[in-house]
């Protein structure tokens, strides 16, 4: 087991031991509880955040000092709450106990603040920055609150209550007295430096960073640290609204949650949320408070001025306007902040608003969008996706149907896709590249959601023109083909049988004279062959509109399916439907069907035609294998165009081992 994190295991049980043992001191002789048992309590409750917290880290982060220091940081809350209950119990037992308890409790408060200032010192890797300077530093706040402890234990002025009578342990020569008192006042300058260097340590060291992780780590960081003006700001609220400082316990206890649990999401999770947005945010909140705070204590110095008293409910009346005032201040002074301290969300904002801008203004295409991204967040790697109006596979994920802005597809791959939103459809999406937290790519497709949608529209109209373009010339040829193939079909069949015909009996009216002809046999063969041709004909004109839709729909369909080898579910609920409707629904089912008998072998078959209001839906689904796709030439894109160009649009659903399903609808306005 590595030793920083067994270190922090053991104290962590030291921790919990000193707790389970405050509590025997703190339960008076006769039984019940003394007072400071509630100093107990909240430096018990206080110090569990930390304790906990550091416990995690040190087990997720076995090599690193960061848990053990943590851990530490709540002992010293715990140390707050015992050192009442000992002192309680040295003061009602005098002894050697409570002239060493003394003695040692009258300067260790340095020691309070030791854990944390190294922890910013090693904070986030757990290894001091490179120079001597800085080992000298560590030395330091550990050399000097022991120097200081063991000066203030030598002067007896020193002990406050309840150890003012008690004996100092240690009693030098009283000339050296005035000299200790001497060195000890200097030891608060050269501690409070301490703490100011090792401050500076973590700014040095988010200057030095190279990746972005360890930067966010140390946002994580001071995030916690940000708790401690607030301290400051409950204290003066206090003062101005009840008149003492209470409402001080509840920034302490706050800096008390916020700090470890900060430095845990920093060290284990620091991609958790947007912490430059949250380090802007809680600044110009502080601010905004402050400011309040400010106009209040403004407002009561006035109206006591004028009233001769104070004034409350005038104070508080002028501290709503400036309430009300501040509304739009803070959105101003929330974006002066962002461009200290979180530019990147700046930069997407302005360059959102500038694109937009300009577009209205006929000076740029919304499509530039993703380049104007790709500016403000540094990242060329980034994409922007639309997303087409249209079905969309149940079974495809969000990342599925996307296209660029030339309307080619985008594969996201494994890069965070962030989708835009707009009356509760989703339009289209950001794929992050390198750079932009989640929140802030969540926060500029809100910004875009217009100029996406202005893209979308325009890549489908760009596609509809070029697809109906596509159609007419498929038409354009199907037609050709068709004339060719019926020039044939007349040319081979009927027509060569009538000519066939004719010169039959061209030539028996030239033998009806000398009595060699047999009239009745001729007769028979010349209607035989007219009942061929006539059957042929009819043929061809079944191609172009079968007959059996001259009895409906219902009917036509119900003698298409009795050809169909496999069983053949009807649902036929709009029957009485124009001619050009109904001859374009019958060939849909006509070679939905053929489709599916020829190449996905189904075990059954299903079709079911249905009106609402002037919408006529075909939809023809089976159980077979799957895998169909509309390919140039086949059978299913000849149908589309047929259906495109009656006004309708054809959808095809075919997964793998899932049937297929082809759905038309048509326009029908009758």
């Amino acid at each position: 087991m590595a030793l920083p994190r067994l270190l922090a295991y053991a104290a962590a049980m030291l921790v919990c031991a000193l707790m389970g043992v405050a509590v025997v001191p703190a339960v008076a002789g006769d039984g019940t509880v003394a007072q400071d048992g509630t100093a107990l309590v909240i430096g018990i409750a206080l110090a569990l955040p930390s304790v906990v917290l550091g416990v995690l880290v040190a087990t997720r982060r076995p090599r690193s000092v960061v848990g053990l220091l943590l851990v530490l940081t709540g002992a010293t809350t715990v140390r707050l709450g015992v050192g009442e209950s000992y002192a309680s119990l040295a003061a009602r037992r005098p002894g050697l106990f409570a002239e060493v308890y003394a003695a040692l409790s009258q300067g260790d408060w340095m020691f309070l603040y030791v854990p944390a200032a190294l922890l910013t010192l090693v904070f986030p890797d757990g290894r001091l920055l490179p120079g001597r300077r800085w080992r000298w530093i560590t030395a330091g706040l550990l050399v000097v609150p022991v120097l200081f402890m063991l000066i203030a234990a030598c002067l007896p002025d020193s002990y406050e209550p309840p150890f003012e009578r008690t004996p100092p342990l240690l009693r030098p020569p009283e000339a050296y007295l005035p000299t200790l008192g001497i060195v000890g006042v200097a030891l608060l300058p050269v501690f409070l430096g301490l703490l100011v260097a090792s401050a500076a340590a973590m700014v040095i060291r988010y200057r030095r960073a190279a990746d972005e992780v360890s930067r966010a780590r140390l946002k994580w960081f001071a995030l916690g640290g940000v708790f401690l003006p607030l301290t400051l700001l409950l204290c003066w609220a206090g003062y101005l609204l009840s008149g003492s400082p209470d409402l001080v316990v509840f920034g302490l206890v706050a800096t008390a949650v916020s700090i470890p649990v900060a430095t845990a999401i920093a060290m284990l999770r620091h991609d958790l949320y947007d912490v430059d947005r949250a380090i802007s945010a809680a600044i110009t909140y502080g601010l905004v408070t402050t400011i309040l705070l400010a106009f209040y204590t403004a407002s009561s110095f006035l109206a006591g001025l004028g009233a001769g008293r104070d004034s409350p409910v005038a104070a508080a009346a002028a501290t709503a306007v400036c309430a009300a005032a501040l509304s739009p201040l803070r959105v101003r002074l929330q974006r002066r902040v962002d461009r200290r301290l979180y530019p990147a969300r700046q930069a997407v904002l302005t360059a959102i608003a500038h694109l937009r801008d300009r577009v209205h203004a006929g000076q740029a295409r919304p499509e530039e969008l993703e380049a104007a991204l790709r500016g403000a967040l540094r990242d060329p790697a980034l994409r922007v996706g639309y997303r087409l109006p249209g079905p969309r596979n149940d079974a495809d994920d969000d990342a599925a149907g996307l296209v660029d802005a030339a309307g080619h597809p985008l594969d996201p791959g494994d890069a965070q896709v962030t989708p835009v939103r707009l009356g509760g459809h989703e339009i289209g999406a950001i794929v992050r590249g390198r750079a932009g937290s989640r929140e802030l790519l969540r926060e500029a497709a809100d910004a875009s959601a217009l100029l996406i949608e202005v893209v979308r529209l325009r890549i489908e109209v760009s596609r509809a023109l070029e697809e109906a373009e596509a159609s007419r010339t498929r038409l354009l040829h199907a037609g050709y083909e068709e004339r060719r193939r019926l020039e044939r079909d007349l040319h081979d069949g009927a027509q060569q049988r009538l000519v066939s015909l004719g010169m039959a009996i061209r030539l028996a009216q030239r033998h009806l004279g000398d009595g060699t002809a047999d009239v009745g046999a001729l007769l028979d063969a010349w209607v035989a062959e007219l009942a061929v041709a006539v059957t042929e004909l009819r043929q061809i004109a079944h191609g172009l509109r079968p007959s059996s839709l001259d009895d409906g729909l219902g009917n036509a369909l119900v003698t298409l399916a009795g050809k169909v080898p496999v069983p053949v579910a009807l649902d036929v609920s709009a029957d009485d439907l124009p001619d050009d409707v109904a001859t374009t629904a019958y060939y849909v089912a006509s070679e939905a069907m053929t489709n599916a008998v020829k190449h996905a072998a189904p075990a059954a078959i299903g079709v079911r035609v249905s009106r609402a209001g002037d919408r006529v839906t075909v939809r023809i689904s089976d159980d077979g294998r799957g895998g169909a796709e509309m390919r140039p030439g086949a059978g299913l894109a000849g149908l589309a165009d047929r259906v495109r160009a009656a006004g309708g649009a054809l959808r095809l659903s075919s997964p793998e081992g899932g049937g297929t399903t082809v759905e038309a609808v048509l326009p029908c306005a009758s």
